[in-house]
């Protein structure tokens, strides 16, 4: 059996168990009707699905579990859900892009630069192993590289972009390092003690963002938007804290709790003359400036 043919299994098995719990005996009689439908073998015994639960946990990450008392297989989405839907949607884009070998004609990709997912796997088993990292690091805003040590803590994801939160050990201040950003990675051979007063989770909960300041409260923040736009900001919150407070054919009103810093407010900007700041009033004035400063330079 051909590598690209286990590979197509392990797709349909998935496929199947995402939609609802099945037993081996469903299992096997959809891909009995795939084997028909698209020229493959994909009959398989029990014993061999046995072993590509355990491939398909090894090469996804997705682990299929088995209910005795239903005697069916399920895929567990409540144990971390945020997880499990990422990895699901990796699983998409795989099998996506194992379906042509001239993927140029029918898939345009952005073009960017690396996003630094290469240091992915050394920076994990940092965090899962607490060692410290040495690193090259260079800021936006400075010409100058800088050389690292930190304890890292945390990986988080946003907008397309990786970030290690660590414990800078310069001044000992948590902070977000971008992976783009990040050269010469070692992974060092000294321990650390993780501290049992943080959580990351915690950290960034009042956050948009990687953004997290020291010694600030976050503010209740209401927003209206169009109906249009707020269409998008119900099928995608702008944070976990989003509640709706009116939704009607004449705007979306939502209330936010968040601390209010650089990377918010560029997303506020981003949705243009479709949003208006309605609280509070130092985010409303603060806009109002931008906006100001922005038209002038318009009549110039």
């Amino acid at each position: 059996m051909s590598k690209r043919e286990s590979i197509a299994r392990y797709s349909l098995i998935v496929k199947k168990l995402r939609k609802y719990p099945a037993s081996f005996i469903e299992i096997s009689d959809y891909l009995a009707l795939e084997s028909e439908l698209q020229d493959y073998d994909f009959n398989i015994s029990k014993r061999t699905f046995q072993r590509d639960m355990e491939d398909i946990l090894s090469i996804f990450g997705i682990d299929i579990h088995y209910d005795f008392s239903k005697k069916v297989y399920f895929i567990d989405y409540d144990a971390q859900p945020d997880a499990n839907n990422r990895i699901l949607e990796a699983f998409d884009t795989f099998n996506a892009l194992n379906l042509s070998d001239k993927l140029s004609e029918h898939i345009h990709f952005e073009k960017r630069k690396s996003q630094g997912t290469e240091n992915l796997y050394g920076l994990l088993h940092a965090v899962k192993n607490q060692v410290q990292i040495k690193f090259t690091y260079q800021k936006y805003w400075d010409d100058e590289r800088t050389e690292r040590q930190v304890e890292p803590y945390a990986l988080k994801e946003f907008k397309n972009r990786w970030y290690v939160l660590a414990n800078d050990l310069k001044d000992k201040k948590i902070k977000s390092f971008a992976l783009d950003r990040l050269t010469d990675l070692e992974i060092t051979k000294n321990h650390f003690d993780f501290p049992t007063n943080f959580n990351a989770t915690d950290h960034f909960k009042y956050s948009f963002g990687i953004i997290s300041p020291n010694n600030q409260k976050p503010q209740e923040i209401i927003l209206s938007f169009d109906p249009f736009q707020g269409k998008y900001i119900k099928s995608l919150p702008l944070h976990e804290s989003q509640q709706i407070l009116i939704d009607n054919e004449k705007e979306l009103q939502i209330k936010l709790t968040l601390f209010i810093t650089q990377d918010f407010k560029m997303e506020l900007l981003s949705y243009g003359e479709n949003l208006k700041v309605l609280n509070p009033n130092s985010l409303i004035k603060e806009m109002k400036g931008i906006f100001t400063k922005a038209l002038k330079i318009y009549n110039e």
